[in-house]
């Protein structure tokens, strides 16, 4: 007699991307990076600015931990180098 075993493939966590409003970074580079890092066309990138801008933070997306974790780092890099304050943070969905 087979016994039958069945895996249960659970989803993994997922995690929303955020982008913190500062008083210093521009907004033409907050759509920028949008643009750049999230794939956003230049109208939900405004929008998503705006959002940022108008109540402090935004959602860039919702990704896995590890895809997560990779776009905070290149968005944090991205803004030392350039020189701006702008803070990209994760937090589970």
């Amino acid at each position: 007699m087979l016994t039958k075993t069945r895996t249960r493939v659970r989803r993994p966590n997922m995690y929303r991307v955020l982008l913190l409003n500062d008083d210093y970074t521009p907004m033409e580079f907050v759509i920028l990076v949008l643009e750049n890092f999230f794939n956003k066309n230049k109208e939900d990138a405004t929008r998503i600015m705006l959002h940022v801008h108008q109540t402090g933070v935004g959602e860039c997306g919702v990704f896995t931990y590890e895809v997560a974790e990779t776009k905070v780092t290149q968005v944090m890099d991205f803004s030392r180098k350039h020189q701006h304050p702008l803070q990209c943070v994760m937090e589970k969905n």
